[in-house]
């Protein structure tokens, strides 16, 4: 279990004690944040370890510890947002940090008035995740055993593999919120990212495979077998691009492999679903709430409540639970993400989506789990109802303009279809397109969602977040395809 009272005690613990406050030093601090009448005002307590492995042809290079700690401290008056943060957060220095607040209000005497804050009430408890210390239950010796094995097992795939890189990152965050309504939430975000490159070789060419793992857990959450099935598709994914021929270009129908080609969707269209984007008028979607945007049979989804997947989060960054939004139904825009700033200026409510990189950010309206739900289509049939096509599975970067969709992914694994078969593995496959209007000329959609292994993470106006991102197989009958093919 986690959160609640698991997670308050963890906090105290963690941040609390060790700087001399209690929860009446918290109160006194919301007093004066919200002294002047504040629609919203909270304070954001984040502790945070991080330890780190890396293992570079066949040795282990680098290895690395740090901590972050501190406060951050909102008010809002009438839209008007005032923040400052500080990593001293005993008692002196947090109302330092809340005077210097005030300092930047340029509004006063509006709102409501708040006398005797005292926090007292509490986020309830969720078995998300576990609340473990995921940097400390773990000697080095078993962190590098997980990289040695990693390299051993990608050298022995095949006699091309010429390089081995991999990364063992483990983070514990615990937070605690507290806000002038008198709520006190707290969570523990254990946290391990497994990470790897490969290099295969052959006839002086080379090519890359890249695979990764994370979880919401310690070192117990990856067994040999994910191990060993993370080892295998980066290899296979480098010896496939080795002998891959140059990709096709124009425009073409494109079927995208079910899990991580969901990133498309989520950058090139669950932005344009965030709640600030809507407020200031810059989203795509803009005033279409109720509107067809896409076609029959996509459904588009946000979930920070799913078990296992990385973006889930107990509480968000506001101290509000996350919620299941259903963002597209059968093709009709049906709501938004919402933090609790956009909401109240939006006359909603937040979804629980209100999200920040680090105690020294903002929040704002953030993706969580986002995915498309299944359709009823099989992935077999929908790779045979193309006649000449690409079929891509991976991706390895690429670029999106929120405002207008407008997108370009590269791909790092993909195939040349041609009368429903998989001819040849392709490279430098680039997909240029629209977010609303890909999402219009969607014509099947597979029975068999998946997720991304736990390497998905989100950038918003300098912030990175990790997310989850998932989609079944769907087919795209339009997309221009940028290749090197003559």
């Amino acid at each position: 279990m986690n959160g609640g009272e698991i997670a308050l005690e963890r906090a105290r613990a963690k941040l609390l004690g060790p700087s001399g406050l209690d929860e009446a030093a918290i109160g006194r601090a919301l007093n004066e944040l919200a002294g002047r009448g504040a629609d919203l005002a909270d304070l954001y307590f984040e502790a945070s370890s991080m330890r780190s492995w890396q293992l570079e042809g066949g040795r282990v290079t680098q290895g690395g510890f740090a901590m972050r700690q501190g406060v951050g401290a909102r008010s809002v008056h009438r839209g008007q947002v005032s923040f400052a943060h500080s990593a001293d957060i005993r008692e002196g220095a947090l109302l330092e940090t809340v005077r210097a607040v005030r300092t930047l209000e340029r509004s006063g005497g509006v709102g409501r008035d708040r006398q005797g804050i005292a926090p007292g009430r509490r986020a309830a408890a969720h078995d998300l995740y576990p609340a473990l210390d995921a940097v400390s239950i773990e000697d080095a010796s078993a962190w590098i055993a997980i990289l040695e094995r990693i390299d051993e097992r990608a050298r022995a795939q095949d006699p091309r593999i010429l390089r081995v890189d991999a990364n063992v990152r483990a983070t514990d965050t615990t937070v605690l919120v507290a806000d002038a309504d008198g709520m006190l939430a707290g969570d523990v975000r254990p946290m391990t990212i497994l990470s790897m490159v490969v290099i295969a070789e052959q006839d002086g060419r080379r090519a890359r495979g890249q695979a990764g793992l994370g979880r919401h857990a310690g070192l117990e959450g990856f067994d040999a077998a994910s191990i060993d099935a993370m080892v295998a598709s980066a290899t296979v994914m480098a010896l496939n691009n080795l002998v891959a021929i140059p990709a096709p270009v124009g425009e073409m129908p494109v079927v995208l492999g079910p899990g991580y080609p969901g990133v498309l969707f989520h950058e090139a269209v669950g932005h344009g679903l965030e709640g600030d984007h809507h407020r200031k008028h810059l989203s795509a979607f803009d005033g279409r709430l109720g509107e067809r945007i896409a076609a029959p049979g996509v459904t588009v989804i946000d979930d920070g409540g799913m078990a296992g997947r990385l973006g889930s989060l107990g509480i968000d960054d506001e101290g509000t639970a996350p919620e299941r939004t259903v963002l597209v139904e059968d093709g009709i825009l049906t709501g938004l993400m919402q933090d609790r700033l956009n909401a109240g200026l939006m006359n909603a409510r937040s979804t629980g989506n209100g999200r920040r990189q680090s105690y020294a950010h903002l929040p704002m309206p953030r993706m969580t789990n986002t995915f498309l739900a299944n359709g009823r289509a099989d992935p077999a049939d929908i790779i045979a109802s193309i006649d000449r096509g690409i079929y891509a599975t991976e991706f390895d970067g690429g670029q999106v303009d929120i405002v207008t969709g407008r997108f370009n992914f590269t791909t790092i694994a993909a195939w040349l279809v041609e009368k429903g078969r998989l001819v040849a593995p392709v490279r430098g496959a680039t997909l240029i397109g629209v977010g609303h209007e890909a999402l219009r000329h969607v014509s099947m959609v597979g029975e068999d969602l998946a997720f991304d292994s736990g390497m998905a993470t989100c950038g918003k106006q300098g912030q990175s977040l990790h997310v989850s991102v998932g989609q079944p197989t769907l087919r795209i009958d339009r997309l221009m395809v940028g290749g090197q093919a003559g």
